[in-house]
């Protein structure tokens, strides 16, 4: 059974192909059991429909029951974070920023329990960065583990609107291939815009302090774009002294401060929500958007001539004229150690993550999210071959060189997200006069407060 807890029930179905008849070897037919379990809603009623249809395809084949609720994002995030706290949890837990806002912590916390022979199932599927980001460090037990099932996987394109770079007399193909370049390529075009349409910028970007995944991750991209990825390294070891990151703390607070205060970005972008930029973009407001998966397309899938204005574009190379690095964000599930039924939790999951299956299920959602399974994308060419949205976003996720987020290797990390301590940093910038290298001082001096609290042990 799924219970909706939404405004307004969803209505149609679209098929689930061939999901039904896939041979499952971790099914057993025996008599019938019920987890529960708390799903995201989607962005489209599409990812509704696809989460309901996998479901019932479960049932069908174990003779199990999922007793489930599809809870929109904030208000998920909220009753995972409570029933964590008070110990009455769902047997299974999916959130789409769980890799950065629950899984770390409470991992460290000897909270979740282990699902390895989970993932063990499809390992060898999963792309490396996937496995990276759902395999967590235990402070009770000192070692790392596979908390978390990677179900889907996200990137940050470049959302672009063809028909404005037209308008303002400018070509997408003769955009610089380096990332400050790149971004200096739209500046001239809002002058031109303006001839012709008030109140229109040219960067979307977030300087935010407000919303949960937008501010962090447009940061993290100039961080990395300028050779910072080294901020937090896979041990878990934060190297806030390293020259090399804070010099590109330092670039990366000038570009996005210095961008804003020229006024190519709109004025209430410092206190977007996460949701905020998507709405300019659909508006017009801006030009061009930095902003995870292809929501943006998606939202308007079904009003054809909008879809195809849109260019979608995969990352630049960074400033050293090296393929960029994107950062591969990955939901998946994770069970409580207070679940009260782990064996019918676990099954389902096996199930769940099956190459085919996943396949048909992202498909349904109209490609949204992917597969974080390489071999998946290449054989199907529903992903790199029919829509180029779908072309571009695939490429820089699975083809193209990817890192994972980084409370995936130090649990602090999440809290230093939680604090927006670069949206801060921006704000004291643009709003206090600070100089970039303070701002950067500052924010670095805070994270590594924030750290001081999650030692991890080097392996």
């Amino acid at each position: 059974m799924i219970e909706l807890n939404r405004r307004s029930v969803l209505r149609g179905a679209v098929g689930w192909a061939a999901a039904g008849t896939i041979a499952s070897p971790f099914i057993a037919h025996a008599q019938a059991k019920t987890a529960t379990v708390l799903w995201v809603q989607g962005f489209v009623k599409e990812e509704d429909e696809a989460f309901k249809n996998l479901v019932a395809a479960y049932e069908k084949a174990s003779g199990n029951k999922i007793q489930a609720s599809i809870i929109p994002f904030g208000p998920a995030m909220q009753k995972i974070v409570a029933g964590l706290t008070s110990g009455d949890t769902p047997d299974v837990m999916f959130h789409d920023i769980a890799d950065q806002a629950v899984v770390p912590q409470n991992t460290w916390n000897d909270k979740l329990i282990d699902v390895s022979d989970v993932v063990e199932t499809q390992k060898d599927h999963f792309h490396p960065t996937a496995l990276l980001a759902s395999k967590y460090y235990n402070n009770v037990t000192k070692q790392r583990g596979y908390t978390y099932v990677p179900l889907k996987a996200a990137v940050l394109p470049i959302h672009v609107w063809g028909s404005m770079v037209e308008k303002a007399g400018f070509k997408l193909s003769d955009a610089p291939k380096n990332w400050d370049a790149f971004w200096d390529f739209f500046k001239p075009m809002q002058k031109k815009l303006r001839e012709k349409q008030r109140g229109v910028y040219v960067h979307g970007l977030q300087p935010t302090t407000n919303g949960p995944a937008d501010g962090n991750n447009t940061f993290h991209h100039f961080l990395i774009a300028n050779g910072g990825n080294g901020i937090v390294t896979p041990d878990g070891q934060p190297h806030l002294d390293d020259p090399q990151v804070k010099e590109a703390v330092i670039k990366a607070l000038t570009y996005i401060s210095t961008s804003y205060k020229e006024g190519y970005v709109p004025p209430g972008a410092l206190s977007w929500s996460d949701a905020d930029d998507n709405n300019a973009f659909h508006a017009k407001q801006i030009v061009m958007d930095l902003d995870g998966t292809i929501s943006t397309e998606v939202a308007m899938y079904h009003e054809k001539e909008k879809y195809n204005d849109v260019v979608t574009m995969k990352l630049p190379n960074d400033n050293a004229g090296q393929p960029m690095k994107a950062e591969l964000g990955i939901a998946g599930a994770f069970i409580a150690k207070t679940a009260k039924n782990v064996p019918v939790a676990k099954d389902f999951l096996k199930y769940a993550i099956q190459p085919e299956v996943v396949n048909t299920y992202l498909k349904t959602g109209l490609g949204r999210w992917l597969p974080p399974m390489p071999e998946v994308v290449k054989k199907d060419p529903f992903w790199l071959k029919e829509d180029p949205h779908r072309t571009a976003y695939t490429t820089e996720a699975l083809i193209d060189p990817t890192v994972p987020n980084y409370p995936c290797f130090n649990p602090g990390y999440a809290e230093v997200n939680a604090q927006q301590v670069w949206g801060i940093a921006v704000a004291d910038i643009v709003k206090e006069g600070m100089t970039a290298q303070a701002a950067a001082d500052k924010a670095l001096k805070r994270i590594g407060t924030v750290l001081a609290k999650y030692p991890v042990a080097k392996a």
